[in-house]
């Protein structure tokens, strides 16, 4: 008889390649893939503990299959929640056979193994004790996560980074880069298979070979990955790192047509105090500096950004030089989140001194702003034709007329907007539409069937 696992994936879309790619280790063992956990032999879930919500859900997640699990299941605990608490998950949920880190993902099918063979019910653990990111290519298996017409593609793991607030270099460990010729060749397979945008993604995409001794890595990575690859639609770059986008990798993104000008690059704060408290970048005129310049460059950038408000020492005169900074740059797309006060972070000693209700408070007013920063963009864009990427079928709710979803190269998966769509065009083809309505962070239109100027990718 077939064996059969169910895999919970949680957290961010890293979390997620690392999901796909234990599952095609088991897959290619003869384990079976099922959806109904009841009906599953392995249950496994790819936990996240970057934040304490992100910690809770993976809690309630692992809680619910241990009170459900049948004599003849195991439960184990894999990714970023057991890489960092190992022993203590086990205490708190009683019924995980199995204990995963970040670190050896790619053990997944040794461990099943041997919970099958134990003779002994104690939990097994598989974490590796050092802070180093190890094992990035060993198991013969591609680090993608497609969905739909679209597919990630990870090019690195770990982080290398000091911020203070930061966990995961305590989970994944340094920065380490995959050899370039495997991406390459990941990227020639997925547009192969018809995936129509490729989303590079690391913790810091644009530290990217300083590990292999390559300067400008990204760049010379993009710059080989288009010719190496001819016939990529769109390829998408997630994150870069302040004070790390360089003149070349600007030059090499506005050069090619395949690289979609749009960036993703988390600043956290705008007021050099807070950033210094940060351990982050606190060079404010290099920001300027290089947002005017990739805009020069790339005159429809779409930029993206994340920022925390209540850290640690956050006066109001900070809070009003980031609510002015976001008002002047006025990006894209903007993520806000209160602070979360993570054991074990350099960020730690400072404690959590202001009170939730003001962080919330502060995250409210920087998300009602860029509120009307994101219509005010979107309105722009009303009459005029985008190109965008169809990812499904589905009708309006009210006069049940159908639309097709889909996304602009403004707008990376799971985190921006959408494009509804009148009519059906064919999902994972890339359409041109012609703009008719603007909301918040979603546009509406229909496909354009005269010869606009199109704005193409």
């Amino acid at each position: 008889m077939t064996s059969r696992f169910h895999l919970i994936s949680l957290g961010c879309s890293k979390n997620t390649v690392d999901s796909e790619s234990m599952a095609k280790i088991l897959q290619a063992d003869g384990y079976r893939s099922c959806s109904d956990a009841s009906q599953a032999d392995i249950l496994i879930v790819n936990t996240c503990g970057f934040i304490g919500p992100a910690k809770e859900e993976s809690y309630e997640v692992l809680s619910a299959l241990a009170a459900k699990k049948g004599k003849e299941q195991f439960l184990i605990a894999a990714g970023c929640l057991t890489q960092r608490y190992g022993a203590e998950v086990v205490a708190r949920v009683p019924g995980i056979d199995g204990v995963l880190g970040t670190r050896r993902w790619m053990d997944i099918l040794m461990l099943v193994n041997q919970i099958r063979q134990r003779t002994l019910p104690e939990p097994l653990y598989h974490l590796p004790g050092e802070a180093q990111a190890v094992g990035i290519d060993e198991a013969d298996v591609p680090r993608v996560a497609i969905q739909g017409p679209s597919a990630y593609l990870k090019i690195a793991d770990g982080c290398r980074r000091p911020c203070a607030f930061c966990a995961i270099p305590l989970i994944k460990g340094t920065a380490v880069s995959r050899p370039m010729e495997n991406i390459i060749s990941e990227a020639r397979a997925l547009r192969d298979q018809g995936i129509r945008e490729v989303i590079l993604i690391a913790q810091d995409s644009t530290d990217y070979g300083h590990d292999l001794g390559i300067k400008n890595g990204l760049a010379v990575l993009l710059r080989r990955l288009v010719r190496s690859v001819p016939g990529l639609d769109w390829v998408r770059v997630l994150y870069a790192y302040p004070g790390y986008v360089t003149d070349e990798l600007i030059e090499t993104i506005a050069s090619h047509k395949a690289l979609i000008p749009y960036l993703d690059i988390p600043l956290q704060h705008a007021h050099p105090a807070t950033l210094r408290r940060m351990r982050r970048p606190a060079n404010i005129e290099w920001v300027h500096r290089t947002l005017e310049k990739m805009r020069a460059a790339m005159p429809e950038l779409a930029l993206r950004t994340t920022f925390i408000v209540g850290y640690p020492g956050e006066t109001e005169e900070e809070f009003t030089a980031l609510m002015e900074f976001a008002q002047e740059i006025r990006f894209d797309r903007v993520g806000v989140f209160t602070f979360s006060h993570e054991p074990g972070t350099t960020s730690e000693p400072l404690g959590d001194p202001i009170p939730m209700e003001l962080k919330k408070q502060r995250r409210d007013e920087l998300m009602t702003l860029q509120q009307r920063i994101s219509l005010e963009k979107n309105q722009a864009w009303v009459g005029r034709t985008l190109d965008v990427l169809v990812e499904g079928h589905g009708e309006v709710e009210d006069s049940g007329e159908p639309i097709a979803i889909g996304r602009s190269y403004r707008d990376a998966p799971e985190i921006d907007g959408l494009v509804f769509i009148e009519g059906q065009p064919p999902i994972g083809e890339i359409t041109p539409v012609r703009v008719n309505g603007a909301m918040t962070y979603d546009l509406t239109g229909a496909v354009e069937t005269s010869s606009p100027i199109l704005i193409s990718l």
